[in-house]
């Protein structure tokens, strides 16, 4: 962008800090009314800012970021441990892939249209409440200290650690982006959990597979579990997979990507002083049972846009208190080992038809769905799961190192 606003030290309007998933999708919505001035503070090229990285989601139609989406699937498959699949076509859902390189260009060049709108390469260290406000204390990319003053700031940093909670686990991963000596892959299918791959003695483990032609995908090796691997460990693993499961053949790795996202139930603030708010990953966007970001992040961004079009500084929650009390029963029943991971997930999709259960992951799903949705997992350890959550002391641990920013999850 031309107006990139290093020389000012003053902001009217909203202040957003952060160019990641949730930062830019809100400065978009943003953007659209001339009458809110917004202000994103985006980190300089350098070690703060992050890896590309890639964001999935499922959505019916064109959606409002269509440009940036590198490709879809209609269909998606599911693998149990024996190699049986579940293949589905969850219509009129389709799964995308956004790199996020194409998606800041994207929004890039439309905050650029719009007069209002400027991103501004600073590095941010201390948001605070003001009596007009909030401030933002940052250092911009010449070195010299900026403080950016806006009625509202919405902040998508990273969190400290993670609020107190009851269970936490960590969907960790390490893919690649391979190329494959023949065509080995079915372009219109993407396999969302391949669970051929050896388990782990806590947790689970499946294989995800993404294609992008014939002869080249996405590949990964994902756990859910309490620690991280080391990165040999995740090599190894994928080694294995594209080998010995998938039977692949000469393969180019042509890059890798690697990170680690909190599934838990902890309460993020959504809030943090009058005019500060918290948004993506660090303001519980991520779905704690599934790991997914983006589609909440959109969704919290429209609904934050239009609210301050109407004069409400408000920051609706980005998903429901049901869906967060399941999640937190299934979080609990994984941990604890009450419910073997492969098998639920595999006889989920086979007993529920998959558009339903994408709605439902997504919390477009209604009550009496989501009974229906109950009845069809291990009801005995479910029940026996939620009825001891109440009594259960949440507490604190500290923030773990990710190896890239929290609020780029799938």
């Amino acid at each position: 962008m031309s107006r990139t606003g290093a020389a000012q030290d003053a902001a009217d309007g909203v202040v957003v800090v952060g160019g990641g998933a949730a930062g830019l999708c809100l400065a978009h919505w943003l953007g659209k009314d001339p009458d809110i001035p917004v202000t994103v503070v985006e980190a300089p090229d350098g070690p703060l800012r992050p890896a590309e990285r890639t964001w999935c989601y499922w959505e019916a139609g064109p959606g409002e970021f269509e440009e940036a989406v590198v490709t879809s699937w209609t269909r998606l498959r599911v693998r149990g441990p024996d190699g049986s699949a579940v293949e589905s076509e969850p219509a009129p859902l389709r799964y995308r892939m956004v790199r996020s390189g194409r998606f800041e260009q994207l929004v890039h060049s439309r905050l650029a249209a719009r007069p209002t709108a400027r991103l501004l390469r600073a590095t941010a260290h201390e948001v605070r409440d003001t009596p007009y406000g909030a401030e933002v204390r940052c250092t911009g990319a010449d070195g010299r200290p900026l403080t950016l003053r806006g009625r509202h700031v919405f902040d998508s940093r990273p969190a400290h650690g993670i609020p107190p909670h009851r269970t936490l686990l960590l969907q960790h991963f390490r893919g690649w982006f391979v190329r494959t000596g023949a065509p080995r892959f079915d372009p219109g299918v993407a396999d969302l959990m391949d669970f051929r791959v050896p388990q782990p003695r806590h947790g689970l483990a499946f294989g995800y597979v993404l294609p992008l032609a014939p002869d080249r995908a996405l590949v990964e090796y994902t756990e859910f579990s309490r620690t991280p691997l080391t990165t040999p460990a995740y090599e190894a693993a994928l080694r294995h997979y594209t080998a010995d499961v998938l039977r692949l053949g000469p393969l180019t790795v042509e890059s890798a990507e690697q990170g680690v996202i909190p599934m838990t139930d902890a309460r993020f603030p959504g809030r943090t002083g009058p005019a500060v708010f918290r948004i993506g990953a660090a303001g519980g966007a991520t779905r704690p049972a599934t790991g997914y970001t983006f589609a909440a992040v959109q969704r919290q961004s429209r609904a934050i846009a239009e609210a301050l079009r109407h004069g409400r500084a408000d920051v609706p929650p980005p998903h429901g208190r049901r869906q967060l009390a399941m999640d937190a029963v299934l979080l609990r029943a994984l941990d604890t080992g009450r419910v073997d991971g492969p098998r639920f997930f595999t006889d989920l999709f086979r007993r529920v038809p998959m558009e339903r259960l994408l709605r439902f992951l997504d919390g477009g799903s209604t009550p009496w769905e989501e009974f229906g949705i109950g009845l069809r997992t291990p009801v005995g350890p479910m029940l026996r799961t939620a009825a001891e959550l109440p009594f259960l002391a949440r507490r604190e641990t500290a923030r773990r190192d990710t190896g890239r920013s929290e609020e780029s999850p799938r």
